[in-house]
């Protein structure tokens, strides 16, 4: 049964934690994708699942993304998700990428901002959801021929858990989502 949230946001991050948790307890699920920029939604997520055998993948917005040639991921934060087993996955964004440069300086947009905001119709977590599952999958870290549980969130935290069977970028229309575990409504 999906969970609906009354607003967006990070004070919705334990519910959702809570959500992929007795997900995952019914079975069927090995791996768990979650946006996280700072590492702080990694590591609540890295601590409810330490006991569970799941392996969990950690995507981080790409060098850069706030400017300059940084990245958000907190470098001791990365250090403790490595050390909880966690894979840290920090590249270009599936559905922006260079588009969004093209789109920033000529104006206009392109067809994969036009996915993503297509996807945002159901909630940012649900367009980060899809996102992070391609960028996982690209680099081999999900398979895409089974279920997988994402994570995503509106800014910071978490706000979103969907499962679904994940594709590459290059045949992103085969991607299924299945069970939407909780979002805003």
């Amino acid at each position: 049964m999906t969970r609906w949230f009354d607003a967006p946001g990070k004070e919705n991050t334990e519910a959702v934690i809570q959500q992929v948790v007795e997900r995952i307890q019914r079975g069927g699920i090995r791996h768990v994708v979650v946006a996280t920029s700072t590492g702080q939604t990694g590591i609540r997520l890295a601590e409810a699942l330490q006991d569970i055998s799941v392996e969990l993948i950690c995507v981080t917005h790409h060098i850069g993304f706030r400017g300059g040639d940084q990245g958000e991921l907190d470098p001791d934060l990365r250090s403790t998700l490595r050390h909880a087993g966690a894979q840290i996955l920090t590249t270009s964004h599936a559905l922006s990428g260079v588009g969004r440069s093209i789109s920033t300086k000529f104006g206009g947009t392109t067809l994969l901002e036009i996915v993503a905001h297509t996807l945002r119709l159901f909630g940012q977590g649900t367009k980060v959801c899809v996102e992070v599952a391609i960028m996982a999958a690209d680099a081999g870290l999900v398979p895409t021929d089974r279920d997988i549980l994402c994570v995503g969130g509106s800014g910071r935290g978490a706000d979103t858990a969907i499962v679904l069977r994940a594709a590459h970028s290059n045949s992103l229309f085969d991607l299924r989502i299945g069970e939407t575990l909780c979002r805003p409504a």
